[in-house]
């Protein structure tokens, strides 16, 4: 209980929430990361899966094949990155290693949800002469659309909490309070930042589920 007390003295303290080390600048480093990974990811793991979602080849393959990915800890990447020349280009190393823990995700829900579209919508689709690329942008992508938005939303709940990974490499984000927090030897501190993250962890995911909740019908998986 002493520990939970000194906590929330460290989190209301004005002193901790402003300055270059302060929660606010901390918070806005985190955002930023997390927002980076999460567009470079998406542009590469969704045209993907989206290709290979309305060939219907391939997408098993790259699926199991970015599976793999998960089977290795992102620290682990973040280490081996650390030590090869792309260590020495800042905060790269921990972008590659966040990046490449974001694609299954995306990469499968994607294509999951491409395949998943109704095949007899899609051949009424080309009866009416639709050519491929206005079925993939009318009709698979409008149907697929819920649980692409979802696998985005585990990708950024997921890379909020791996983005701490940064501190380890030097870099920014509400990290550095939990290893600052060990360093000082100071328990308040790393509880404190543990729940910050846990926090912003949890908005991340409240702001899609809204997103979702409130998107036009055709975000839902269906038509205006």
């Amino acid at each position: 209980m002493n520990t939970l007390s000194e906590t929330w003295s460290w989190l209301t303290s004005a002193a901790h929430w402003s300055g270059e080390n302060g929660i606010w600048n901390r918070l806005v480093q985190h955002l930023w990361l997390t927002a980076l990974c999460l567009v470079l990811s998406c542009l590469i793991a969704l045209p993907v899966a989206l290709v290979l979602g309305h060939l219907g080849k391939g997408g098993t393959l790259a699926v199991n094949i970015s599976n793999v990915g998960r089977a290795v800890p992102t620290f682990a990447v973040l280490v081996l990155l650390l030590l090869t020349p792309i260590g020495a280009y800042g905060e790269w190393p921990t972008i590659i290693a966040l990046i490449l823990f974001a694609v299954p995700p995306l990469l499968t829900n994607a294509y999951v949800g491409m395949r998943e579209v109704d095949r007899d919508v899609v051949r009424a689709a080309r009866g009416m002469g639709m050519t491929g690329r206005q079925l993939l942008f009318r009709v698979e992508l409008p149907l697929a659309l819920p649980l692409i938005l979802t696998g985005v939303r585990i990708a950024a709940v997921q890379l909020v909490a791996t983005a701490t990974l940064a501190a380890l490499a030097g870099g920014g984000g509400l990290g550095r309070i939990i290893t600052a927090g060990f360093n000082l030897a100071s328990t308040p501190q790393v509880v404190a930042g543990a729940v910050l993250v846990a926090v912003f962890a949890l908005v991340v995911e409240g702001i899609f589920e809204a997103v979702q909740r409130f998107a036009p019908q055709w975000a839902r998986g269906g038509f205006e």
